[in-house]
This record gives C-alpha cells, sequence and structure tokens, in this order.
C-alpha cells in the first residue's frame, strides 16, 4: 500500500506569511508559495532530509492577523486542507502595538477565542495534532522604547498557549527564552531587524526550535537533523 503523505499547515500572522503568494492565479508559481519566513525552512530542511516521510507543507500565515482572523477564516484556509498537524503562531498583532487600527486583544479574551477555535478544528478534524507556538518579541528596533509593555503581554499570551497546549495536548514550542538567551550573546538586531519580525537569522532560530519540539511527532529524529546545532534542554 502507498504511504500516506503528512499534510502540515502553518498559520499566524506575518512571522509566518513571509510575504507568500497568496492569489489564486499565482498558484502555479511554486516557488512562491511557501514565503520566506520559518515555514519555507522547516519545509526545505526536512523535505530534504526526509524525503521518504512524504510530508506536504502548507502556509497559511497572513500579515497582521490577529486570533480572531485566524479563527474567522478556518472554512476557507484550514478546513479545506485536512491537515495531520496543525502548527499556529498568533498573538503580537492582539498585542499592545495591534497594527491597522486595530485594538488590542485582552489576554483572557485572547485565549477564550483561541481556546473554541482549538475546540472547533478537534470536532471537525479530530485526529489533527497540535503545534503551538509561543508569541515573542525582541528589545530591538522600533521596539527598544517600549519594550516593557510589549514584553509583559507577550508572557501574558504566551502563558495561554501554555494553558492552552494542557488542555488540547498539543506540543509547546518555546520561543520567548530561546530569543532572549541569543539576545543576551549577539545584538538583538542580528535576529530581530524591528523587535517583532525576525530576519533570516532569527527564522532560521525559529526554524531549529519548532523541529526540536515536532520531529517526535512526525517520527523522526531531530538530533541528527540538527547534530551540528547548539544543543538545548
Amino acid at each position: 500500500m502507498e504511504k500516506k503523505e503528512t499534510v502540515i499547515l502553518f498559520t499566524g500572522d506575518s512571522i509566518t506569511d513571509g510575504n507568500r503568494y497568496k492569489k489564486k492565479e499565482q498558484e502555479w508559481d511554486l516557488n512562491h508559495q511557501m514565503g520566506h519566513s520559518y515555514a519555507y525552512i522547516v519545509n526545505g530542511l526536512l523535505g530534504a532530509c526526509y524525503p521518504q516521510a512524504q510530508l506536504r507543507f502548507r502556509n497559511r500565515g497572513i500579515s497582521g492577523n490577529r486570533i480572531i482572523d485566524l479563527y474567522g477564516r478556518c472554512e476557507t484556509d484550514l478546513y479545506p486542507l485536512k491537515p495531520d498537524i496543525l502548527s499556529i503562531l498568533v498573538g503580537v498583532n492582539d498585542g499592545p502595538g495591534a497594527s491597522n487600527g486595530m485594538k488590542a486583544t485582552p489576554v483572557k479574551k485572547y485565549q477564550a477565542l483561541y481556546q473554541m477555535m482549538l475546540s472547533e478544528v478537534k470536532d471537525r478534524l479530530p485526529n489533527c495534532r497540535l503545534i503551538l507556538m509561543e508569541p515573542f518579541v525582541c528589545s530591538a528596533g522600533r521596539l527598544k522604547e517600549e519594550y516593557e509593555p510589549w514584553r509583559k503581554a507577550m508572557e501574558s499570551y504566551g502563558q495561554a498557549v501554555r494553558a492552552l497546549c494542557g488542555e488540547f495536548d498539543a506540543t509547546f514550542v518555546p520561543l520567548q527564552q530561546v530569543f532572549d538567551e541569543k539576545c543576551r550573546e549577539t545584538d538583538p538586531e542580528y535576529w530581530s531587524w524591528d523587535g517583532v519580525h525576525p530576519t533570516e537569522n532569527g527564522h532560521g532560530l525559529i526554524a531549529m526550535e519548532w523541529i526540536r519540539k515536532a520531529a517526535p511527532m512526525l517520527g523522526l529524529s531531530a538530533e541528527n537533523l540538527l547534530g551540528l546545532m547548539p544543543k538545548r534542554i
């Protein structure tokens, strides 16, 4: 029997989006469907190292999205793809710097909306496994002057995501501590150019952490793939 492919769907805001092509008439251009975010790096590394695993990666991140936006487009950008694994990174647009004239999302509302979305996902796709990523910020670029309120907000959202992981048996990908450690070793602008959006190096950092946490779910060896990378506990 031919092995079934595993569909891995990334969704979230601009950090996931990576300026991917979104229009129907652009679907022919396979060079730009994953964008240039951490999702692209994960796709490239795992796809190259484990072709026999038949991993099929899809990206549905949209710049500027909040949790309410992700929930609102489940019918178009999630359920039709029938992912085996759903990976979510959302929260920074819900925070104190909510963009495009939108109001910040209080952490209780953020968690409630997130919980409702995940409950619906598990009802509609009961076999779908979840990977929830921690929202993060860096003291870099425009965030240097107002880093503390941003950091406090992201910690609250991160705690909410951790709680949801426990409730839905999801894999948690910690990112704030990872960026904190790297920003102490190297100038923060090396990892994020404005405190919110990662540089290429920052996206690489996210991809490494995602692979570390997701590899067991995929039945793959993260240690083999990341053997040349710094070890984390």
